[in-house]
């Protein structure tokens, strides 16, 4: 987790992030303050819940406005491999960071560092695993194509790592495509969040909502009202006794009881206080790039 130095809406995101809100007349030291106290009570109650979590400084210099949502830049693999991933906002470039690579590889086995960053100079991107949510079990990469997630980085992503591409489109109420997969898809071990009704083409619907349930999860559909509040937004992390589901209060008060019950079968529900780093239209998920990683003895 990369604990922000300066925080703010991204004005460059905003076009095509229909989850972001403004911070109108507010002052924006105000705002990076609030932000700071959410993120460090956040890595409080994830500790307090037994998860490892590894806190890196976010630099002063350049400006990153985003930097608190790390999930986009990189992602971690079981056999030992670090990716590195093309953004499509230019602010956000900055973000990638090969100390934060090097510190990890103190902890972890780190084999190999694959840069996908360089297909930004022909206008590909695909933003780590906002755009991907990745099925580790049945290896399988969900994505919903978008400008941010292209089509042709998903299928090189799934060839080198083995997963198989579950591809589709999705909208807003505005008719904006969705931004980033993850806030409308997350896959637990047991069950998975899944905002289907986002998926306007009913026979991608019917493919997706096929491929979670052939997996032998409860498949738990999400409302377009429940999504655009953050429910979708969610990631299930362990401990040494349990599996946790963590997503952001707003988005817990917006689960029904029957929603709740079933996950709460399988996983015990944390919910992090977020309402000012929401505003950039990012949740709990995006908060956290996920180690998984060989420990090293």
């Amino acid at each position: 987790m990369i604990r922000p130095c300066t925080f703010y809406p991204n004005p460059e995101t905003a076009a095509d992030n229909a989850f972001q809100r403004e911070a109108r007349g507010e002052d924006p030291a105000a705002i990076s303050t609030r932000a700071q106290k959410e993120f460090d009570g956040a890595v409080e109650r994830l500790r307090e819940a037994g998860v490892t979590v590894h806190v890196f400084e976010d630099t002063a210099t350049p400006e990153k406005p985003d930097a608190v949502f790390p999930n986009n830049w990189f992602s971690t693999h079981d056999d030992g491999r670090i990716v590195l991933y093309p953004m499509y906002s230019r602010s956000r470039r900055a973000e990638r960071r090969h100390d934060v690579v090097e510190e990890l590889g103190n902890f972890y086995r780190v084999r190999e560092v694959i840069d996908y960053s360089p297909c930004e100079e022909g206008g590909l991107y695909l933003e780590g695993t906002g755009s991907l949510v990745l099925d580790h079990v049945e290896r399988v990469a969900y994505a919903s194509l978008s400008q941010r997630t292209s089509r042709e980085l998903l299928e090189k992503f799934c060839a080198a790592f083995a997963y198989e591409p579950v591809a589709f489109t999705s909208a807003g109420a505005d008719g904006r495509a969705i931004y980033h997969t993850n806030v409308l898809l997350c896959i637990g071990s047991a069950f998975a969040l899944a905002g289907l009704e986002l998926i306007r083409d009913e026979a991608q619907r019917s493919k997706v909502r096929a491929r979670l349930r052939a997996s032998g999860r409860a498949v738990i559909e999400l409302s377009r009202e429940q999504i655009e509040n953050f429910a979708g937004n969610a990631l299930e992390l362990h401990n040494r006794k349990e599996n946790l589901l963590v997503l952001s209060e707003h988005a817990a008060a917006h689960l029904t009881g029957d929603q709740r019950a079933i996950i709460e079968r399988h996983a015990r529900i944390i919910s992090l206080t977020l309402p000012t780093i929401e505003l950039a239209g990012g949740s709990a998920r995006c908060l956290m790039a996920t180690i998984h990683l060989p420990e090293r003895n």
